[in-house]
C-alpha cells in the first residue's frame, strides 16, 4: 500500500505571502501531499517568512529553532524555508539552522515543485536566492484558504527604495504579469466559485509600466481585442486602470479590491475607473507613512503632505462615500514632535476609516538604518499610543455615521467564539457582525445545522451578498440585523 504523504505550511507576513503560500500548497498537492496541521506528521514543512520588521523575524527564528525537535521525531522530514527572510539571509540561515534542507528566495515560488522533486532524488541541501532568473507568470494551481475570496498577484517587487524598507532588496525590481495571465487566473477562480477578487502588488499603480519601459507592450495588448474598443490605447496610457476595467468585465465577478497603492503613482484615471466600475469596490488603501513633508522626503516617498491631501480630495470628488485606509510609521529617524503633530493633524483632516500604525523598525541594509537621530523606544511607543487614540476617534466617528443605514455585506461565515454571530465585510472592507438563527436541514438522512436569515429556512453561505441594517458602531466594526 502506498504511504500517504503530508505537508504543513507556516505562513508569516503580508497578503502577498498568503498568496505565495497558496501557490506552494498547490504544488505540494500536485505532488500527492495532503495537508496536516500536525507538524510532527508532516513529511514536508514549509516556513514562508517575512522580514519587514524585527518582531516578525524573531518570531520566525524561534519557530525554525523549534523545528529541530520536530524533525528529530520524524526521520526524513524535509524542512523548507522560503520568502523574504530566506532571500535576505540566504546560506547564513542554513548554516545557523542545519535542520533546513531547502531555502528558497522570493523568485522561486513557481519553481518549488521541481526543486522539491530534485531534492527527493538527490537529498542534497539547496539554497536558491537569485532575483534574476524566474518568470513572473503564474503556473499551476493555488490551494486557497478562502472558499469565496481569491488573492491574485498582478506584479512582484518594487522600484521605490523607500529608505526604511527592505522590500526592493528581497522582492527585487518590479515585474508585472501579462494581462492575459492575470485574466486567465481571474476567470479560473470565478469558475471555481470565487466571488471576490483582490489584486495584489507592492505598488499596484505601477502595474505594466515595466512592460512599457522594456518595449514589451505585447504582454499588455494580447487581449485588447476581446475587451473592447479603445482598450489598446487605454493600456498604453494607464495600464493599471485598464486592467481594472478588464477584471471588472469578467462574468461572475462580484467584487474587486486592490492593494497596495502608492500616493506618488495613483492617478486620477484609476480613481475615475473605480467610480465608474460595476464591481470595483470603493476602497483605497493608500500608504501615507507620515504627515510631515520633511519626513516624507527623508523616507524617499516622492510626494508631500499637500500632494497626499490633493489625492484624497480627488478620491472624494469622484466617490464621496469611498473608504480610505492607510499605513503610518511613527518614530522614523529624526522625527520631531512637530513632525509627529503634522501626522496627527493629517489623520484628523483626512478622516481615515482605519489605519495600520507601526513603530519604525530598523532594517539592516536600508538607508534609514544608518541615519543619525534614531528615536528612543519610549518616545516611539508614546507616539504610537497617541496616534492610535487619534485614529480610533476617527474610526468610531465614521462608523457611527453608518448607524441607521443599510449596507451590502459579503458574508464570511460564523465567528469562531460565537457561531450564532456571522461576520462579513462591506464594499469598503468594513467588518460587520450580525446574528443568525439556526435551522435543521436533512441531507442524505443526516441533520445539518445551517445559518438562516430571520424567520426563514433559507441557508446563508460564505460569499453570499446580504443587506444589513447597521444598529451599533464600535471602533473597528459595526453591528446590525439582516434585512429580508
Amino acid at each position: 500500500m502506498r504511504k500517504e504523504k503530508y505537508y504543513s505550511i507556516l505562513n508569516y507576513g503580508c497578503q502577498m505571502n498568503e498568496s505565495d503560500a497558496e501557490h506552494y500548497a498547490g504544488q505540494l498537492e500536485e505532488l500527492g501531499y495532503a495537508r496536516t496541521e500536525e507538524l510532527v506528521r508532516a513529511d514536508v514543512i514549509l516556513v514562508n517568512t517575512c522580514c519587514i520588521r524585527e518582531s516578525a523575524e524573531l518570531k520566525i527564528l524561534g519557530k525554525i529553532g523549534e523545528l529541530k525537535r520536530v524533525k528529530a521525531q520524524h526521520p526524513g522530514q524535509i524542512i523548507c524555508v522560503a520568502g523574504c527572510m530566506a532571500q535576505k539571509d540566504g546560506a547564513a540561515l542554513v548554516k545557523k539552522y542545519p535542520q533546513i534542507d531547502l531555502l528558497l528566495g522570493t523568485s522561486y515560488v513557481n519553481s518549488f515543485k521541481q526543486i522539491l522533486q530534485d531534492y527527493l532524488e538527490e537529498r542534497k541541501k539547496g539554497v536558491f536566492t537569485s532575483l534574476e532568473v524566474q518568470s513572473s507568470e503564474f503556473e499551476g494551481q493555488r490551494v486557497r484558504e478562502s472558499g469565496f475570496s481569491a488573492w491574485i498577484p498582478i506584479m512582484y517587487g518594487c522600484n521605490n527604495f523607500c529608505t526604511y524598507c527592505i522590500v526592493p532588496y528581497v522582492r527585487g525590481r518590479e515585474r508585472s504579469r501579462s494581462i492575459e495571465n492575470i485574466l486567465e487566473e481571474v476567470r479560473s477562480a470565478v469558475a471555481s466559485g470565487y466571488k471576490e477578487i483582490t489584486l495584489l502588488g507592492q505598488n499596484v499603480d505601477s502595474y505594466g509600466k515595466d512592460f512599457l519601459r522594456n518595449h514589451e507592450e505585447e504582454k499588455l495588448l494580447s487581449v485588447s481585442s476581446a475587451v473592447g474598443e479603445g482598450f489598446t490605447e487605454a493600456l498604453k496610457a494607464e495600464p493599471f486602470a485598464a486592467l481594472l476595467k478588464a477584471v471588472d468585465q469578467v462574468p461572475g465577478v462580484e467584487r474587486v479590491h486592490f492593494m497596495t497603492s502608492h500616493p506618488r503613482d495613483m492617478s486620477e484615471e484609476v480613481i475615475r475607473t473605480v467610480a465608474h466600475g460595476t464591481h470595483l469596490c470603493e476602497h483605497f488603501h493608500v500608504a501615507l507613512q507620515s504627515g510631515s513633508s520633511r519626513i516624507l522626503k527623508t523616507m524617499n516617498r516622492g510626494y508631500t503632505r499637500e500632494r497626499f491631501l490633493e489625492l484624497v480630495k480627488t478620491i472624494r470628488k469622484y466617490i464621496p462615500q469611498a473608504a480610505i485606509t492607510t499605513d503610518i510609521i511613527v518614530g522614523f529617524p529624526g522625527e520631531t514632535d512637530e513632525d509627529f503633530a503634522e501626522t496627527c493633524s493629517l489623520v484628523e483632516e483626512v478622516g481615515f476609516d482605519s489605519a495600520f500604525t507601526f513603530i519604525y523598525s530598523k532594517r539592516s541594509g536600508t538607508s534609514a538604518a544608518r541615519m543619525q537621530d534614531q528615536i528612543p523606544d519610549d518616545v516611539k511607543h508614546a507616539r504610537l499610543q497617541k496616534l492610535m487614540d487619534v485614529q480610533n476617534r476617527q474610526s468610531l466617528c465614521i462608523n457611527r455615521n453608518l448607524v441607521g443605514q443599510t449596507v451590502e455585506v459579503m458574508a464570511e461565515g460564523p465567528t469562531e467564539k460565537h457561531p450564532e454571530t456571522w461576520s462579513g465585510r462591506t464594499r469598503g472592507n468594513k467588518l460587520v457582525l450580525w446574528q443568525q438563527n439556526y435551522a435543521v436541514k436533512n441531507a442524505d438522512g443526516s441533520e445539518e445545522a445551517i445559518h438562516t436569515e430571520e424567520g426563514s429556512s433559507l441557508p446563508i453561505r460564505p460569499g453570499q451578498l446580504v443587506q444589513i441594517k447597521i444598529e451599533n458602531a464600535q471602533t473597528w466594526l459595526v453591528k446590525g440585523s439582516r434585512i429580508n
